[in-house]
């Protein structure tokens, strides 16, 4: 299973210094494909607006999950609050990406693009960030609170000196849940960019369209696959290794 989840990865990124990627084997090897891609202007639109989007969608995913995972965590019968928050996550993505775009256009009579991006984005990162906060309140000790009141602090003091620095691991990893998650969000963006193009979308487009450009897009892949495999790594680090301490 291992074998099955990371061959095809590494496979990947060998095929993107190759020199003939769609023969499938690696080799010779060459970097004229990264140069193609760095000399392509045509993608910075895209990855800059999928950057944005990613950082956006973190900031608020971070901060909605932390207000509704600290509250869903002092309800006595939570089970049928989380789950109309984590539905999203068994709606296909195609069905939530007509909905908003007939419901935004139609019935909003907003016009989509930029902002409708995000919030489908929004729509589908969150109960993944909501779910791992909850790892975190769930396992809170409150009599910490408790304590912080009977020696009269106020409720945000007891929030900044005591819930914040505890919960950080949770806050900061459903912050980068969040933006990997809509970094790499495609079937709802397909349905609410309107005009505008994120970098999954244009990957996808150019590998429709044209097969000349799949090489380029192969080591595109690659370059994002070594970024956000890190940041995942660091993800897990920060919520299970530092979690540990709290």
């Amino acid at each position: 299973m291992l074998a099955l989840i990371y061959f095809p990865l590494l496979w990947l990124v060998l095929l993107s210094a190759s020199n003939d990627p769609l023969s499938g084997i690696p080799g010779p090897f060459s970097l004229r494909h990264y140069g193609s891609l760095l000399g392509n202007p045509q993608w910075h639109g895209p990855m800059a607006a999928s950057l944005l989007i990613a950082a956006i969608i973190g900031l608020i995913c971070a901060v909605t999950a932390t207000v509704v995972g600290r509250a869903v965590a002092r309800i006595s019968k939570s089970g049928w609050v989380l789950v109309l928050f984590v539905l999203p996550l068994f709606v296909p993505g195609m069905s939530m990406g007509a909905a908003l775009f007939i419901f935004i256009g139609a019935v909003l009579g907003l016009p989509l693009g930029f902002w409708s991006i995000a919030l489908g984005h929004y729509i589908w990162a969150f109960p993944f960030s909501l779910l791992i906060m909850l790892v975190v309140t769930l396992r809170f000790d409150r009599s910490l609170i408790e304590a912080g009141k009977d020696l009269g602090a106020s409720n945000w003091r007891v929030f900044c000196d005591i819930e914040f620095p505890l919960l950080m691991p949770g806050i900061v990893s459903a912050g980068l849940f969040g933006f990997l998650m809509s970094f790499n969000e495609i079937m709802r963006s397909i349905f609410l960019r309107g005009t505008s193009e994120t970098m999954p979308v244009w990957s996808w487009i150019q590998a429709a369209a044209q097969q000349s450009q799949v090489p380029v897009i192969f080591a595109l892949a690659s370059i994002v696959l070594l970024i956000s495999l890190p940041l995942l790594c660091g993800v897990f680090w920060l919520l299970f290794s530092r979690l540990n301490k709290v």
